[in-house]
């Protein structure tokens, strides 16, 4: 048999002599070999490979893969690794769209002719020892995108497509002693990529390990392991099969309960009494350990094989995890990092640890099998994890929605050449993660709407295994309900989730996708929560998505930058959409993360000013496993802290009086109630808080400043002064506002704090949400608004008065270029003590668009380093997102708070802000508060210089800080990113008197 170009772009064929899929179980020789996880018969060849480039089949080298063909010519490259991370052909970063599209005119199931790059790859390596009689040698490529064909010693071996579960084959009977040599051809596209229209990043190449596997003569080929749970929990039954080849004998005992026995069907079986069960709080995993012997007796393998005890299924019309009714505090995950899909195992341990961090329970691997080791990281932290086979064709169902073709389109839909290539990857992903109790559904793939193909898949699933099948698409093409065993959508707004339950009853249902956190985003996300908790069959969802896909990139100034669609040259693209994930491209959280710790949240603690009540959303770990620990603290000063003893049941609310007294003199005062590890676990330290709730009591009032003497007031030419002891204010006639403001009893009249006129500002740099519903276009008139405004002729020389405690009032009045017209007031009120306090109105007129934000802009002369704060934090947080955010005195630099997202946006905002001190590394500056509170923000750089950068190396270097007190900015949103807006009560009014008073003084 010989290779033949034409299995690219015949959908039928799906492999040739790839070894059947089976269990990821690993085989020592033994129990030593076991217990170190080094195992004498694997031999890992990833390193450096013989490399060539070819932008076609068609410049490949013909006989490369001949024993003797000189290579000493070719470059090196690491495996693994994408090609296209390595200098050859482009990375290209499509959502929807086909990446060929546009380019060739090619049907599904054919491929590009004139652009398929092929890597061919080539590896000399040596048996480490000799082979034992009757042992065989595979090769395992744990991941090709997205074809692979492979030689050994010039003999063709075989073929194999589906990119993300391992091609194996069977090298024994081409091995020759000493040096043997692999040749491999990976091709980018192949007729599966049009299975593989993920929304991701598009690479190809040898992008997971490459391992030599040996097999004695008497093996364990596969292991399926199944549990059977007693209804009162109290007894379980372990029961394994094993798919055996040679002469074996196979014994098993599971560690600290016993041997297991044969039953009458032949599978071995144990049975647990009171069993440690598994879950997400509590991964309680047991060992089993599988012996092999040959016929003469002697010791082949030793398996090592976890095993969890617990029951998921759908009960009484519930998901329920050992018979407790489950919320999915769920995060979609691409396999991505800074090499792309390139991940280490380590990587992967410490995204699952920062997952555990913020509360999340389960993740759906988007939209593919993951590397094996990710399972086995999920079964020992506790996720529950929607396994999905590796499926997508959304661009073809765009072809549906948006060409008006008929049904008898859908692809793969009822096409029979497509099945066994849907069977295929669905036998990969079964076999391969049948063992791990992490696993708790089967997704049948994403966005290929429906049709009888899937429906088989669905079937071949339940076939083969006990656990639920999920399938989104059947909400867009209903012909064949029975495919999926829940209800499951995407992106539903929290408002239209009780009519659809009320108008499809029977099924548990879930968000598959939801809060689309692109950009600064994730608002309005409690509405799920909450709802989660009221409304039994919505059991939960899953963040869209964990982390920015994106690539490392130096400009053309040495400096480094996240690049996203586009910035390759790649085309057709989709710009910074791959930008949706609540961790930055490197693995840190962005601000969201703080958000959804908050919103998962096991533990809730409302807070009274002489209790707080704790409810549990646990299910199976009572509150007493965490200590409780109460802050009371005044304006950011701790007054008082103490321990409380809480033992609140799973599921359960009790209260508990505060250990301390609330005072009650002047001033506001917090009340912290936190939850934190006792111990140090697997993912995070002692101490370490995973709850907490708070209580805020009284108020905060500006400390009044007294006996100051009167200022003096100067009616110059083109200025009126006002001047104290150590200020000086100046109201331009010529510019219509407030355009000096110099704070410091010095010879010299002090610093000038001010680079500009202080200006109303009803604008913000758009935010990715806001760009996805065409709020620039709508809004567009509030940015002339605030660039443009014109001082009114009769305010262009302010009125100015003095008040009877001897401050002094101007008032200027802006004509703003928006139609309707309307006007926006400034008035300042120049206190003794050097304190300006600004009072801003603007009444709105019916038929103007809605207001980005309503808010002033300030700009100092100088840049200042330190921003230290009393209100919402620590991190960035927004009307619609600020669950995460606590009130206390926090700080932050300057030059840090713009939010690093993918493309420069609105960011960098705190709620709730009492006072602000905005310093330079002296302690002097400038501080702003607000009696009713504020939004307020000190960035380095106006909302215009934010808007004009493509990425944040393109942002201008620092001159200025730029300060901007807000009564209210528009919420960021986060439904989707794609027509979903703000929802109403985070919307800026839009009728009546718009009002907000703050005030600012040198520090």
């Amino acid at each position: 048999m010989t290779f033949d170009l034409t299995r690219l772009a015949d959908p039928r064929v799906v492999s040739e002599n790839r070894l059947p899929a089976h269990s990821d179980h690993r085989w020592f020789r033994d129990r030593a070999e076991a217990d170190a996880g080094r195992s004498g018969y694997e031999q890992l060849l990833s390193g450096t490979w013989r490399f060539h480039y070819a932008p076609s089949p068609a410049d490949t080298v013909d006989g490369f893969e001949a024993p003797g063909f000189d290579a000493s010519g070719w470059a090196e490259i690491p495996v693994p690794a994408h090609i296209q991370l390595q200098g050859y052909d482009r990375p290209q970063y499509v959502n929807v769209q086909y990446p060929w599209d546009g380019h060739e005119q090619v049907e599904p199931g054919q491929v590009p002719t004139l652009f398929n790059p092929v890597a061919s790859y080539l590896r000399p390596f040596e048996l480490e020892r000799p082979l034992e009689p009757g042992e065989r040698v595979s090769v395992v490529f744990e991941g090709a995108e997205s074809a692979i064909a492979l030689w050994c010693n010039g003999r063709y071996i075989g073929y194999a497509t589906d990119s993300f579960t391992p091609s194996e084959f069977d090298l024994t009977d081409a091995l020759v002693p000493g040096e043997n040599r692999l040749a491999a051809q990976v091709f980018k596209w192949s007729s599966g990529s049009w299975l593989e229209d993920q929304d991701m990043y598009r690479f190809s190449g040898l992008f997971r390990d490459v391992v030599l596997r040996r097999r004695p003569a008497a093996h364990a080929e596969d292991l399926r392991v199944s549990v059977g749970l007693s209804d009162d929990l109290a007894t379980a039954e372990v029961r394994l099969a094993v798919g055996v080849e040679g002469e074996a004998t196979v014994t098993a005992r599971l560690t600290g309960v016993g041997e297991l026995t044969a039953a009458a069907d032949g599978v071995l079986v144990v049975r647990v009494d009171a069993p440690r069960l598994w879950s997400p709080e509590s991964p309680e995993l047991y060992e089993l350990v599988v012996e092999v012997r040959d016929a003469a007796g002697v010791l082949t393998e030793v398996i090592p094989q976890t095993v969890g005890i617990r029951r998921f299924a759908i009960e009484d019309g519930l998901l329920r995890l050992n018979g407790r009714r489950v919320v999915f505090h769920g995060v979609n995950r691409h396999e991505f990092g800074l090499d792309g899909r390139v991940i280490t195992r380590a990587q992967t341990e410490a995204d699952l640890q920062a997952l555990k961090r913020i509360n999340v329970n389960a993740i759906r691997t988007s939209h593919y099998p993951n590397n094996s080791f990710f399972y086995e990281l999920a079964d020992r932290y506790g996720f529950l994890v929607i396994d999905e086979m590796n499926l997508e064709t959304h661009g073809m169902w765009d072809r549906l929605r948006y060409l008006g073709v008929g049904v008898e389109e859908a692809f793969p839909g009822d096409r029979p050449e497509w099945q066994p290539a849907l069977l295929d990857r669905a036998a990969s992903l079964l076999e391969r993660d049948k063992n791990h109790p992490s696993v708790v559904m089967w997704s049948c793939g994403n966005e290929s709407f429906g049709g009888s193909g899937i429906r088989e898949v669905a079937d071949w699933f339940r076939a083969h295994d006990n656990r639920p099948v999920h399938y989104e698409g059947v909400d867009w093409d209903p012909r064949h309900p029975d495919t999926t065993d829940v209800l499951s959508r995407m992106y539903t707004p929290a408002r239209a989730i009780a009519p659809y339950l009320a108008e499809n009853p029977g099924k548990p249902f879930i968000l598959c996708e939801y809060a689309h956190a692109m950009g600064n985003s994730f608002g309005g996300v409690d509405e799920y929560l909450a709802l989660a908790y009221t409304e039994p069959r919505f059991q939960g969802g899953f963040i869209w998505d964990f982390a920015d896909q994106a690539i490392a990139l130096t400009d053309r100034y040495g400096r480094d930058y996240f690049g996203y669609g586009g910035d390759t040259g790649d085309a057709p693209n989709d710009g910074d959409f791959c930008g949706n994930g609540i961790f930055f491209a490197d693995h840190t959280p962005t601000p969201k993360a703080q958000e959804a710790a908050a919103l998962y949240r096991w533990l809730l603690a409302e807070v009274d000013r002489d209790s707080f009540t704790v409810t549990s959303r646990l299910l199976s770990t009572r509150s007493s496993a965490y200590e409780c620990r109460v802050t009371l603290a005044r304006e950011g000063e701790v007054l008082a802290q103490a321990v409380v003893d809480t033992d609140v049941a799973p599921g359960g609310s009790a209260s508990y009086p505060l250990p301390f007294a609330v005072p009650g003199e002047p001033g506001e005062y917090v009340v912290l109630v936190s939850f934190r590890l006792r111990e140090a676990n697997a993912w995070a330290d002692a101490g370490f808080e995973v709850a907490w709730g708070q209580g805020v009591f009284g108020a905060w009032t500006p400390t009044a400043q007294l006996g100051a003497a009167p200022p003096r007031v100067v009616h110059g030419i083109h200025n009126t002064g006002v001047h104290g002891a150590n200020f000086h204010v100046l109201f331009s006639r010529l510019h219509g506002g407030l355009v000096s403001y110099r704070y410091g009893d010095t010879a010299d009249g002090g610093r000038e704090l001010l680079g500009g006129i202080v200006r109303p500002n009803f604008w913000h740099a758009p935010t990715a949400n806001e760009r996805g519903w065409g709020g620039p276009a709508e809004d567009g008139a509030w940015l002339l608004a605030g660039r443009y405004l014109r001082t009114l002729p009769d305010a262009r020389d302010p009125e100015v008065t003095v008040d009877r405690d001897g401050g002094v009032t101007a008032v200027y009045r802006y004509a703003l270029p928006v139609h309707p017209s309307t006007v926006c007031e400034l008035a300042y009120r120049v206190e003794p003590s050097g304190r300006v306090e600004v009072t801003q109105t603007m009444e709105l007129v019916e038929g103007l668009p809605a207001l980005p934000e309503f808010g002033a802009l300030l700009t100092t002369s100088t840049p200042l380093e330190n921003w230290r704060w009393y209100g919402d934090g620590p991190e960035e947080c927004y009307v619609d997102r600020r669950s995460g955010a606590r009130l206390d005195v926090h700080e932050t630099p300057v030059a840090t708070a713009l939010t690093p997202y993918l493309r420069p946006q609105e960011a960098g905002s705190r709620t709730g802000v009492r006072w602000a001190e905005v310093t330079d590394d002296r302690g002097a500056g400038i501080r702003v508060d607000a009696e009713s509170g504020m939004e307020f923000s000190a960035l380095p750089w106006t909302p215009d210089e934010i808007e004009a950068a493509s990425h944040p190396n393109e942002l201008p270097p620092i001159h200025r800080t730029v300060l901007r007190p807000a009564l209210m900015r528009r919420g960021v949103g986060g439904d989707d990113s794609w027509g979903a807006r703000t929802l109403p009560p985070y919307r800026l009014p839009a009728s009546g008197t718009l009002r907000f008073r703050f005030g600012f003084t040198g520090v």
